[in-house]
C-alpha cells in the first residue's frame, strides 16, 4: 500500500476504484469495548463494499460508505502509520488512531520492525473478529497474465475486432435472411407452376407406357391363341 503502485495518479486504473477507507464501530455490547475503540479498514471501494456485509453480520458493525482515503493529507483520519495489519500482499490494511507505528516512514523499505500494539488492541475480541472476517472474506484478484503486446494495443484490437466480427455476422444473417426470403417468392411464383407442369407430363409419359404394356399384352395373347387353333385342328 505505501509503495509506487498506489497514488492518485493510478486511481482510474485501479482495480476495485478508489483507494477508501470505513470506521468500524460495533453496534452491540457484545464485545464489551469502550465507544473510543474504533478501527478502520482501508482498501479498494469494490472490496470495502463487498466485506462491509461481512464486517455488519458477523462482528456487528454499524455499516458505512467508504470515503476517499488520501495517505498524504494532513487533515487524513487515519493514516499509514496508524496500520496494525495488512492484508492482501499489503493492498488492504486494517488501522486504528491509537496505534501510532513509529518504524512505517523509515527509510529502510526492507525492515519488518514495528511499534508493539498496545494491550487492549492486541488482546480486542473486537478487533480479532475484525481481522478474522477480513482474513476469510476479502476478495482475492488473481494478477492478469504477462502479455506480448502493450496493454493499450490489445484493447485497440479488442475494439476493432470485436466491431469486424460483429459487423460479419450481421451481413451473414442479413444475407440469409434475403435468399430465404428469394426461394420462397420463386417457388411460390414460376417454379411452383413449372414443377405442377412437369408432374404432369411425367403422369402423362406413365399413362402412355401402361397403354403401350397392355395392347403389348392383347397382341401376345392373340397370337398364343392363333398357335393353338393350328396345332390342334
Amino acid at each position: 500500500m505505501n509503495s509506487s503502485e498506489y497514488g492518485p495518479q493510478y486511481d482510474a486504473i485501479r482495480p476495485g476504484g478508489f483507494l477508501t477507507y470505513v470506521p468500524l464501530r460495533t453496534t452491540q455490547p457484545y464485545f464489551n469495548v469502550t465507544d473510543s475503540e474504533i478501527y478502520y479498514a482501508i482498501g479498494d471501494r469494490d472490496s470495502l463494499l463487498f466485506i462491509m456485509i461481512s464486517y455488519v453480520t458477523s462482528c456487528h458493525v454499524a455499516p458505512t460508505w467508504p470515503s476517499r482515503f488520501d495517505p498524504t493529507s494532513t487533515n487524513s483520519t487515519v493514516k499509514l502509520e496508524n496500520v496494525i495489519q495488512y492484508f492482501r500482499a499489503s493492498s488492504f490494511a486494517l488501522a486504528s488512531p491509537a496505534y501510532n507505528n513509529t518504524f512505517a516512514h523509515t527509510s529502510n523499505s526492507e525492515t519488518k520492525d514495528s511499534t508493539p500494539l498496545p494491550d487492549f488492541i492486541e488482546h480486542s475480541p473486537f478487533r480479532e473478529c475484525i481481522g478474522d472476517v477480513t482474513e476469510n472474506a476479502l476478495a482475492i484478484m488473481s494478477k492478469p497474465p504477462k502479455t506480448v503486446f502493450p496493454d493499450y494495443l490489445i484493447v485497440v484490437f479488442v475494439f476493432l475486432g470485436g466491431g469486424m466480427f460483429g459487423l460479419a455476422v450481421t451481413i451473414l444473417i442479413y444475407t440469409c435472411l434475403l435468399v430465404f426470403a428469394i426461394k420462397r417468392c420463386l417457388w411460390s411464383g414460376p417454379f411452383a407452376y413449372l414443377s405442377e407442369l412437369l408432374d404432369q407430363l411425367f403422369e402423362m409419359k406413365k399413362r402412355k407406357q401402361e397403354a403401350r404394356r397392355r395392347q403389348t399384352e392383347a397382341i401376345a395373347g392373340e397370337r398364343r391363341q392363333e398357335f393353338v387353333y393350328e396345332r390342334y385342328p
